[in-house]
């Protein structure tokens, strides 16, 4: 059968048609190179897909869409600065043999066998606006280690009126956290210092510390083993230190009137 397509019907059709000619015997057979042009010809790509979760446009979820975007609206105020904070899960690995340098002639050699060392943590906040970035190592993501993260970014902004702070919805990311570590007092005392954001239920692609996530797993972590947590701690500092010398801003685009263009809807209304 040759590589030549009806240019009137879809890909799928068009599969469909040669699935009902193999199957009635039309044709013998169906060769690579016939399938392989007919995806091209149509771009698709049926072992590529995207993982992701289609929310669902209650009204709670376009307020707190909307209370988000508007919070990136407003322009940049050190009496009320706005952080985001989201944290990442690392798996930790060691060679079991030493690497070979790189030489003349010659790139640098790993083997492809790997020890499992564990997991660890990273927290990661960022500053859009006025491009201070913050990460903490950790051994886990447990609400002591959440609550340590919360204390010293409290301490980072002593003069701030109040902090805005976006979460996502995990258990941790709540004020018990704090007063389970602390105590109820010290605990509301520290929480009290934060205005919190929190994304919708499906929404982190909304909190702006998942940009700060990639760019350190691309930038610092890559396809590196990170044996222990002293490692990975030093490892992800260097890479904050250099977005902070740089002071390095992230440029949110996405505005209310995008989203409702985006999503269908009208302003204070749920429906598409």
């Amino acid at each position: 059968m040759d590589g030549s397509f009806s240019s009137g019907a879809s890909g799928q059709e068009e599969i469909g048609a040669l699935r009902q000619a193999v199957k009635r015997k039309l044709v013998p057979r169906v060769g690579r190179e016939t399938i392989r042009v007919l995806l091209q010809s149509h771009d698709l790509k049926p072992r590529r897909e995207k993982m992701g979760c289609v929310p669902e446009l209650n009204e709670e979820y376009i307020s707190r869409m909307e209370d988000l975007l508007d919070l990136y609206e407003r322009p940049h105020n050190p009496k009320e600065p706005v952080l985001c904070l989201d944290e990442k899960p690392v798996t930790l690995h060691a060679d079991t043999r030493p690497a070979s340098p790189a030489k003349p002639g010659r790139e640098a050699r790993r083997d492809s066998e790997y020890s499992r060392c564990g997991t660890a943590n990273i927290f990661c906040a960022v500053e859009p606006k006025a491009g201070r970035h913050f990460t903490y190592s950790t051994p886990n993501r447990s609400a002591a280690e959440f609550s340590k993260v919360i204390v010293d970014l409290a301490i980072q902004y002593p003069a701030a009126k109040t902090i805005h702070l976006v979460l996502d919805n995990r258990n941790i990311h709540r004020r018990k956290s704090l007063t389970d570590l602390l105590s109820a007092q010290e605990g509301g005392e520290v929480w009290d210092r934060f205005t919190v954001h929190y994304t919708p239920v499906h929404g982190s692609w909304l909190n702006q510390a998942e940009i700060e996530i990639g760019i350190l797993s691309r930038q610092c972590l890559g396809k590196r083993r990170i044996p222990d947590i002293k490692t990975l701690c030093k490892q992800v500092k260097a890479g904050s230190r250099r977005m902070n010398q740089a002071q390095t801003r992230i440029n949110w685009m996405f505005t209310k009137r995008d989203v409702r263009t985006k999503f269908g809807y009208k302003k204070k209304s749920s429906k598409r």
